[in-house]
């Protein structure tokens, strides 16, 4: 039996998250909806405009993957996070968080000389996320930050298609895919932001190579991945680089392929609030409850109910509490 249900590589950020107007976003030049990459000197300009919207901001530990690692843990799966922090206050607070969330990680692997990325997640009245993302340390994100040996020694490894912006991140990735083929490790990659599939397509192809087990994806993500406005067209060109796959249809739930069927997974109704890590908290449910032996219907139904939860609250993730109690809803026999 493999001792980590689940590893995971990605980026390591500690999320800021503030309230804004769409009105700010214009004044700001911020593009709405989607991850962009600044540099720091940029970052640094936004923190202060920002700065009388500051005071109701929450730091936590982010990243996409790491969003994923933590809601599958704190669900009760044994997992591991490979990433890459800087030797400041912020690398610290990012690994005592991980660690809070009973997600094992390698310090030697983990830390450097460097600053830690940092992500500003501005958050509109309609509930949509704007994210402005400073790297950092995460950048040099390389081979050597993988622990091989954990690798070997989990039941699935899941690679946030983000990655792909930076060719050492890219090359670690792919490492990562290559170590766990090698030792009949199952393979998950979320394709992470519709930017990614527009400007690094050929970059996510690569950490894709000839396929893998199971991909996530929004519909947006999977239609630019089919270069169509069909999603019948988008759901072919998965099967193409996937045995399974999960979209994330929003408002209108989810579409699993199980390597046979098509499966429509229904929507929870909630008031949304804040749409960051809706797909993280989705691909962290749905890695949980396959490591677990659910079948994919199940998996799906479970994803889709924390991932309602989580946009209903501010903040990428549940408390432990949350995800406990979306786990015993989901068992229930009235929900069966």
């Amino acid at each position: 039996m493999a001792k980590y249900d689940i590893y995971g590589v990605g980026a390591a950020l500690v999320d800021t998250e503030i309230e804004v107007s769409d009105q700010f976003l214009l004044d700001a030049s911020i593009d709405k909806g989607v991850m962009t990459l600044v540099d720091e000197s940029r970052q640094h300009e936004l923190m202060q405009l920002l700065q009388n919207h500051l005071v109701a901001s929450k730091r936590a530990s982010g990243g996409s993957a790491a969003n994923s690692i933590i809601a599958a843990s704190y669900l009760g799966a044994s997992t591991f996070y490979s990433c890459k922090v800087g030797n400041d206050e912020n690398g610290a607070f990012y690994l005592a968080d991980l660690d809070a969330a009973g997600v094992a990680a390698s310090k030697a692997h983990s830390t450097a000389d460097g600053i830690t990325g940092k992500c500003l997640v501005m958050i509109t009245a309609d509930a949509e996320r704007s994210m402005n993302t400073y790297l950092g340390i995460s950048e040099t994100l390389a081979i050597d930050n993988l622990s091989p040996e954990a690798i070997k020694d989990s039941a699935w490894v899941y690679i946030e298609g983000y990655l792909v912006t930076s060719d050492n991140c890219r090359a670690a990735a792919i490492r990562a895919r290559e170590v766990a083929e090698s030792h009949g490790v199952k393979t998950a990659l979320s394709l992470s932001d519709p930017g990614m599939v527009e400007f690094f397509g050929d970059g996510l192809k690569a950490m894709l190579g000839d396929g893998v087990d199971l991909l996530f994806c929004n519909e947006e993500e999977a239609k630019g991945f089919a270069n169509s406005d069909k999603l019948e067209d988008a759901v072919s060109a998965l099967k193409t680089v996937a045995k399974c796959f999960a979209i994330t249809l929003g408002k209108q739930g989810a579409l699993l392929f199980d390597g046979q069927s098509l499966i429509q997974i229904d929507p929870y109704t909630v008031d949304a609030i804040d749409t960051n890590g809706a797909g993280d908290a989705f691909a962290g449910a749905f890695l949980y409850a396959i490591s677990q032996d659910y079948d994919f219907a199940t998996a799906g139904k479970l994803a889709s109910y924390v991932s309602a939860q989580v946009v209903s609250q501010f903040g990428p993730r549940l408390d432990q509490a949350g995800y406990l109690e979306a786990l015993a809803t989901i068992q229930s026999p009235a929900t069966a």
